[in-house]
């Protein structure tokens, strides 16, 4: 009984060994608990195009007009809700995921404060912070 019962921990403790790394390792590319959007189609379907727009509308002397300006608050706005959306329903596998979110939401709403207010130069330096914390998560999830 005493070798059927370690026989059957170490299969139950292996078994937890592989689920809680497997979903640690494999969070970044998996969908939600509960929702059926993938990580990876949230990051290209959301952050991506945003975080084009706005860096192609933050060069040179920035947004041309109101409309323009508009556009880039629209981008900030769709950013910082990625901040969220990525700590949702399972998706943060750790640490680094969860620092990188809580900067995409703080450094999303600096620049849509600065886009509000027209500030560039405050766009700017908030979505240079806000990509830099974007490559840093990416560099270490990297499979």
């Amino acid at each position: 009984m005493t070798r059927n019962f370690m026989i059957v921990t170490g299969i139950v403790l292996s078994a937890l060994g592989i689920v809680c790394l497997g979903t640690h390792a494999s969070a970044q590319v998996k969908q939600g608990k509960t929702r059926p959007a993938e990580t990876k189609y949230l990051m290209r379907g959301i952050t991506q195009p945003n975080c084009a727009g706005l860096g192609k509308l933050l060069k040179g002397d920035g947004p041309a007009d109101d409309k323009a300006w508009d556009t880039a608050a629209c981008h900030a706005a769709c950013l910082n809700e990625m901040g969220f959306l990525l700590m949702a329903d399972g998706r943060c596998p750790d640490g680094k995921w969860a620092g990188a979110a809580k900067t995409l939401q703080a450094e999303s709403a600096a620049v849509l404060e600065a886009c509000q207010q027209k500030d560039l130069k405050a766009a700017s330096a908030a979505f240079k912070k806000m990509t830099g914390s974007c490559a840093a998560c990416h560099k270490a999830h990297k499979k």
